[in-house]
């Protein structure tokens, strides 16, 4: 016998319901964990606020902060709490104002009954789908030890259960009062984490269901929260044809003995103003020709540079954008961490079909995505390439080389082992003349040329040489003729 999924229930957060593979199992408690600060409570406005237009009646049970707050914070946000039913247990001035000291009974015994039955009479007369408690812990002052707040705490959720409510909690967790035990009483645990790096999601435990581990992006925007997944591959994605694609020179496409192939990773790579950028928007060229989609991301270069630039070459940018063969974005500095990056990215290929995808300067990469350590953007990266590469799409990296001559770096990032194919280019001194060469380092999926050639832009656009046979010396940074030198400019 085959037991079918259990059905879930939307977060408020679709991120998140990617996460728990579909949303929340109901009529079961949920704990949401973090310091203060980390969006606990705008996690639990938005899981309210989703299942409002179902018509379905939903409770936010307020035990810290009043009411009148709760609205005006959730309406900066942009949030619509009218239709939100409220049990303010908060305390007001009153409690400050009065005289409330017991001198014979203890807070736990003269309060946890009227609460107890505010709480009861609520949900019976309006008989919540979902309840919303924050913070839960604040009910362990209100019992006179841990064991009759596990007890009480318990006997709460089982009551709303049996109410027909899906219940989500909150917790404070302080070294006073740790909220692990909470862990143990719910059916889920939804961590959420804030530091320098950005704000993050996690989802350690889930009862009935497999989620998708680690930490993942988070950030607070009008409307709640957003979520950003680490992405996943499966061989199924996608379909595709893995043939090569051409990049138009037919020089530079018989070092590759065809070009690049399609769903694979390349590396162009080389110090600056060398025609890194050039050589890859060439192909994006060469599959605009064919009706395809690209792609490029610029973290170094602004848009109107880029598409002056390449007007000055004539490669026709302008008219590509124009025809939609070809998207240029512009990543801000320190906008987005590598998941929210990810995504968009993800959304791009999927929503509209693209086939290349150019990330335009790794080192730009590394320092406007939100600060992460070295190791973990390039693991991100791998893993936003095998995502697009399990797609069918074709992804050009664009790595600059801090050194302008000198000793040979294939990648400066830290990268190389990303790339199918590597292509590289360089500045050459040549009897007192600067020139440019490229070449062809590695590629998995054929064979290729194992010869440098002059690489050239001008007002036509790419031109590449023949072979330079003769000239010994390049990678080494000290470039000589072993033999009589043939003229650079006879082709």
């Amino acid at each position: 016998m085959t037991l079918s999924p259990p059905k879930r229930i939307s977060t408020g957060v679709p991120g998140l319901d990617e996460i728990v593979h579909g949303g929340l199992i109901p009529g079961r408690s949920y704990l949401v964990r973090g310091d203060p600060g980390t969006g606990k409570t705008i996690l639990g406005i938005n899981y309210l606020t989703a299942s409002l237009d179902a018509g379905e009646t939903v409770l936010f049970v307020n035990l810290e902060e009043s009411e009148s707050d709760i609205r005006q914070n959730a309406a900066t946000l942009g949030i619509d709490l009218d239709d939100v039913h409220f049990l303010d247990l908060s305390p007001d001035s009153d409690v400050f104002v009065d005289d409330q000291s017991y001198d014979i009974f203890s807070p736990s015994e003269v309060e946890q009954e009227p609460l107890t039955r505010a709480i009861t009479e609520r949900v019976e007369t309006i008989q919540p789908d979902r309840v919303f408690i924050d913070p839960l812990t604040k009910l362990r002052h209100l019992t006179s030890d841990e064991y009759q707040f596990r007890k009480q705490v318990i006997a709460f959720m089982r009551y709303l259960k049996e109410q027909g409510a899906t219940v989500l909690v909150t917790s404070e967790n302080t070294a006073n009062s740790p909220d692990d035990d909470l862990q143990y009483m719910t059916d889920g645990t939804i961590e959420l984490k804030r530091s320098e790096r950005g704000r993050t999601i996690s989802v350690p435990k889930f009862r009935g269901s497999s989620i998708r581990e680690g930490r993942h992006s988070m950030r607070i925007e009008a409307g709640g929260l957003a979520v950003y997944p680490e992405l996943t591959t499966s061989k199924s994605d996608g379909e595709y044809v893995a043939e090569p694609i051409p990049s138009g020179v037919s020089e530079i496409d018989e070092l590759l003995h065809g070009g690049i192939e399609r769903g694979t990773v390349s590396v162009i790579s080389g110090p600056t103003g060398v025609g890194k950028t050039t050589a890859g928007t060439q192909f994006m060229k060469e599959a605009a020709n064919r009706g395809e989609r690209s792609i490029i991301y610029m973290f170094e270069e602004s848009t109107e540079t880029f598409m002056q630039r390449n007007k000055s070459v004539g490669i026709p940018v302008e008219e590509m954008m124009a025809e939609g063969t070809l998207s240029v974005e512009e990543v801000e500095p320190l906008d987005h961490s590598a998941m929210e990056f990810a995504r968009k990215v993800r959304h791009e290929v999927e929503d509209n079909d693209i086939s290349i995808v150019m990330i335009d300067g790794l080192q730009g990469y590394k320092l406007s995505v939100q600060s992460e350590d070295n190791e973990t953007l390039v693991r991100k990266l791998h893993t936003l390439s095998r995502y697009l590469k399990s797609m069918g799409v074709t992804v050009i990296l664009v790595d600059e080389i801090g050194t302008v001559t000198g000793e040979f770096r294939a990648t400066e990032a830290g990268i190389s082992y990303l790339a199918d194919t590597l292509v590289f280019l360089r500045h050459l001194e040549i009897s007192g003349e600067m020139r440019k060469a490229i070449g062809v380092l590695k590629k998995r999926t054929s064979d290729f040329e194992r010869t440098l050639r002059e690489f050239r832009i001008t007002e036509h656009g790419v031109e590449v040489g023949k072979p330079l046979t003769g000239l010994r010396g390049v990678l080494s940074g000290a470039p000589e003729w072993v033999e009589s030198a043939p003229d650079l400019d006879d082709e």
